[in-house]
Order: structure tokens, then C-alpha cells, then sequence
């Protein structure tokens, strides 16, 4: 079974940076493209960001230069480094291979 742990959201203020983690399980992490994806409040699942198992990535171009995703095939983990943080990047933070998600973590963006 495919699990998903999304852990390090927080409240911020502008400019503030943040480390999303998503540990799992389940599957041969190594083996699939990893993706994040975010719901702001009201709105619809948007995508972030995508490594592959080769380490090439792709961003949202609202976030490039900001994030930058990584990953740890040693240790099953995703992670997503959030830096100089905007208020429209609030929202709730999800990693996975579609259509698995984990449950997500909350990002919250205000001075």
C-alpha cells in the first residue's frame, strides 16, 4: 500500500522560508518521478513542482528561484525547500505519484 507523510509546514511571515518533507512507503521510491502539488484555500490543486528518478526538475514558474525539490532515495523522503515565501503560496501541500497523495501540510504565509 502506497503511504505518504507530508510533515513541515508552519506559519511564516513574508520572506520566511520553509522544508516540507514527505516520507514513504509502500512502493520503490526510486523508481518514480516525485511530484508536489498545493490547494490555496477556495481553489483547485495546483502543481509545483517535479523531480524525476534521474534528478531533473521541473517548477511552476511562480516558484522558480524560490523552491527547489530534492530528494533522499536512501531514506524513502521528498522534500521541498521553500525560500522568500509569498503569501499566495499559502495553502495546503501535497506530495505523491498521482493518484496517490498523502494527507498534506499546511502552509501559512502572513505577517
Amino acid at each position: 500500500e502506497v503511504q505518504l507523510v507530508e510533515s513541515g509546514g508552519g506559519l511564516v511571515q513574508p520572506g520566511g522560508s520553509l522544508r516540507l518533507s514527505c516520507e514513504a512507503s509502500g512502493f520503490t521510491f526510486s523508481s518514480y518521478a516525485m511530484t508536489w502539488v498545493r490547494q490555496a484555500p477556495g481553489k483547485g490543486l495546483e502543481w509545483v513542482s517535479i523531480m524525476n528518478t534521474g534528478g531533473t526538475t521541473t517548477y511552476l514558474d511562480s516558484v522558480k528561484g524560490r523552491f527547489t525539490i530534492s530528494r533522499d532515495n536512501a531514506k524513502n523522503t521528498l522534500y521541498l525547500q521553500m525560500n522568500n515565501l509569498k503569501p499566495e503560496d499559502a495553502g495546503v501541500y501535497y506530495c505523491g505519484i498521482p493518484p496517490h497523495w498523502g494527507q498534506g501540510t499546511q502552509v501559512a504565509v502572513s505577517s
